[in-house]
């Protein structure tokens, strides 16, 4: 496979997503789902002028690019300018939201003093492997590449010039391509439009529709050739402008987060990051369930990363009470009622990760704090849409209490088990442990947040203990709501697991000699998740002389020469020396609860100016360049920083 580690843009719908390069190339394609099979390995386009060779429009020496998004949209221009020949090309992407089809409108426009006579060519590789076959064929004017269970199918509004399905990488850089083969068993196939000769000044446009149908049938090409033929009577220009009203309409209603007065320069920036924000939730989040995917995928081969494209519980809680800050209550209703309670275990836990749909995606181990922060979100989700409409969703917690009381008696084993079995011994895995036994899981050590480091963790701790704490306000709610309401028998327990756990932590997950807390039982590396005590699970008073020296060994480990915190001591991850948007943005939520705003300003502005052009948050970021390093239009950066602006507002709420 090509690889294509950076999305640098996204284009999609509610149920198709595509990614783009920061010049123009097509390079992931998802469809029904954000986080269902990638089809593209590589689909690239070109122009052959005059008696030139191929010029990739996305990849040439003399072309000049110039990308933006049409204002508060989903639309993506990319302008190419081939300052050899002087001709001009602009790029349209867009995907309507009730068609599921990419539409590329081209503008080519002649700057030259001469004639310019142009082909237009894209050559395509799909991915495709023994048990994943794919073939290709020509047909009513259309380059369909097909597999067992779908076909992926490119055609214009006018008609096919040439055509290769078979060995492309031969003659594709010439930009002459030509095939007597109308079929192919072939994964890479290529196809070429005359666009005509352009005269000084003269503009010309046309249209590239890529459609997939993923119940295609091979022998059966009457219903696909139907499809082909009415998506080609689309009036693009008004899906076009239909979709720009759309997207437009859907930022004015979620657009509530009031920003205070920053100077005119940043209110700008802010705004930017803020709206791409409310334009990327959408298309991670699965309508039907409330999945939400942690990006979109980077890394099919896995070369760098165990993949992206998948629903961790506790990102997607981050995520959630982000999407209630900018109204999406659907989404994140939809995410408790229906994918948490879908994925939940008979034993009270989850595990690390799900597809989008509900199903098991492949896992290396469990997280108890996502087990923890899901009956805390679920309790921040109700307050926080309380705050917003001004009225309680009691439902909300009537309909999940018995997903929340399943969770806690998982955790109240798991913490029975850590407590019992001493210091040093914690919670090894028990020698009589059957791996055949679910309910026995939490016997097992736990990952990290990171998913890098097995034991027993601060961070995990204080999910769990504000996972006691939520499942007590929630009995209170309910008993608020109903006289009939009985609290039950055990429910003095939360407040006695709450004391033993912050005992615990103060007893073994504190450096008494330095008064700072330890991220875990087994080193001491300085990491950013031991703020996670003070947000969001308020073990600790951010004021208290504990969290004051910790902030300060924070500053002096943590803290990079350019404002940016790193994630953890001796990270290996990326080259581990990359400042993370998640830890600064925690940082800022710190230092705002203690009233530390020109510290805090400090956190924000870092993040505010490594955003990349287009609005987008990464994971990480390269320090010397001051660019995304890893993983653009991350779920949780974006998250993280719409809390971190609508914070402000809670806090004088509550």
């Amino acid at each position: 496979m090509k690889r294509k580690y950076l999305n640098d843009a996204f284009i999609g719908n509610r149920k198709m997503i595509a990614s783009v390069s920061e010049k123009g190339e097509l390079l992931r394609l998802s469809y029904p789902t954000a986080d269902y099979r990638q089809f593209i390995d590589y689909y690239e386009t070109g122009v052959k002028i005059n008696d030139s060779a191929l010029i990739r429009l996305h990849d040439d020496i003399n072309n000049v690019y110039n990308q933006y998004y049409s204002t508060d949209t989903n639309v993506l221009n990319t302008e190419i300018e081939n300052t050899y020949f002087k001709l001009n090309m602009k790029q349209e992407d867009f995907i309507p939201m009730k068609k599921d089809v990419v539409i590329r409108r081209y503008t080519f426009t002649n700057y030259n003093k001469i004639d310019l006579n142009v082909k237009f060519l894209i050559d395509s590789k799909l991915f495709s492997n023994l048990n994943n076959m794919v073939g290709a064929r020509i047909c009513d004017n259309a380059m369909i590449q097909y597999s067992h269970d779908f076909a992926m199918t490119t055609f214009s509004n006018m008609p096919i010039y040439s055509y290769q399905l078979n060995n492309v990488e031969e003659s594709i850089s010439s930009g002459v391509i030509g095939d007597k083969d109308y079929i192919a068993m072939s994964n890479h196939s290529a196809i070429a439009y005359d666009i005509g000769v352009l005269r000084p000044g003269e503009t010309k446009e046309f249209n590239v529709y890529i459609y997939i149908n993923k119940n295609y049938k091979v022998d059966v090409l009457d219903d696909l050739i139907k499809e082909i033929d009415q998506i080609k009577q689309y009036d693009t220009l008004k899906l076009m402008m239909d979709t720009k009203a759309y997207w437009r309409k859907y930022v004015k209603k979620h657009d509530l987060i009031k920003l205070k007065d920053y100077d005119e320069l940043y209110t700008a920036k802010i705004q930017k990051i803020l709206r791409r924000t409310i334009l990327l939730f959408p298309l991670l989040v699965n309508e039907e369930t409330g999945g939400i995917i942690a990006a979109l995928e980077v890394d099919e081969e896995k070369d760098l990363c165990g993949r992206y494209a998948y629903c961790w519980p506790r990102d997607a809680v981050t995520i959630s009470q982000a999407l209630d800050m900018v109204g999406m209550y659907k989404d994140a209703d939809n995410f408790y009622n229906i994918f948490l309670r879908k994925t939940q275990s008979q034993n009270g836990m989850w595990e690390q990760r799900f597809y989008t749909d509900g199903r098991l995606a492949p896992c290396w181990g469990y997280q108890i704090d996502e087990t923890g922060s899901v009956v805390a979100g679920l309790y921040q989700h109700f307050k926080i849409k309380e705050f917003r409409l001004k009225e309680r969703d009691i439902n909300l917690l009537k309909d999940n209490l018995t997903m929340c009381e399943n969770a806690i008696e998982f955790l109240k084993k798991y913490m029975d088990h850590l407590l019992s079995r001493g210091e040093e011994k914690e919670a090894e895995i028990d020698t009589k442990y059957s791996y055949l036994d679910r309910s026995q899981i939490y016997k097992h050590v736990s990952y990290d947040l990171w998913e890098m480091n097995e034991g027993v963790h601060l961070y995990s701790l204080s999910a769990i203990y504000a996972a006691f704490g939520a499942m007590e306000l929630i009995y209170k709610e309910l008993q608020k709501d109903s006289k009939k309401f009985r609290l039950p028998e055990d429910f003095n327990e939360l407040a006695e697991y709450k004391e033993l756990i912050k005992n615990y932590i103060l007893e073994n997950l504190c450096d008494k000699k330095q008064n700072i807390l330890l991220r875990n039982t087994k080193d001491n590396y300085v990491d950013i998740s031991i703020m996670g005590a003070i947000t969001p699970f308020n073990v600790f008073d951010p004021n208290d002389k504990l969290i004051q020296n910790t902030v300060q060994k924070i500053n002096l480990t943590l803290r990079t020469y350019t404002g940016g915190y790193l994630r953890f001591e001796n990270d290996g991850y990326m080259g581990g020396k990359n400042p993370w948007p998640i830890a600064t943005l925690w940082m800022y939520i710190y230092y705002k609860k203690i009233g530390a705003t020109n510290e805090a300003n400090e956190c924000l502005k870092f993040v505010i100016d490594t955003a990349t052009p287009l609005g987008l948050l990464a994971e990480q970021i390269d320090n010397e360049q001051m660019k995304s390093k890893w993983v653009i239009g991350l779920g949780w950066s974006h998250a993280m920083f719409i809390l971190s602006l609508g914070l402000e507002e809670l806090l004088n709420k509550n």
